[in-house]
């Protein structure tokens, strides 16, 4: 059998353990830890993978209006979802 449980640091406690006890009922366990990686933060590890990223999120279109153009297409938007 083979458990998979993502949590946070707050729910280690002895609930998780009692948990797990009676998931397996007593046969014997391998536990791994293992931290999930900040992929943004691993891919800016190299000067080249950033360069690239930062080039394309630069080369997205963008589109700025003021607050009562974005009312106007939300009301729009709205009335064509009724």
């Amino acid at each position: 059998m083979e458990a998979i449980f993502k949590i946070q640091p707050a729910e280690f406690n002895e609930t998780l353990f009692n948990q797990i006890k009676s998931i397996v009922k007593g046969k014997p366990v391998t536990i791994t830890i293992t931290t999930e990686i900040d992929e943004t933060a691993y891919l800016n590890t190299w000067p080249a993978n950033r360069e690239y990223i930062l080039e394309n999120i630069a080369s997205e279109p963008t589109v700025s209006f003021t607050p009562e153009e974005f009312d106007k297409h939300v009301e729009m938007l709205l009335k064509q979802a009724d």
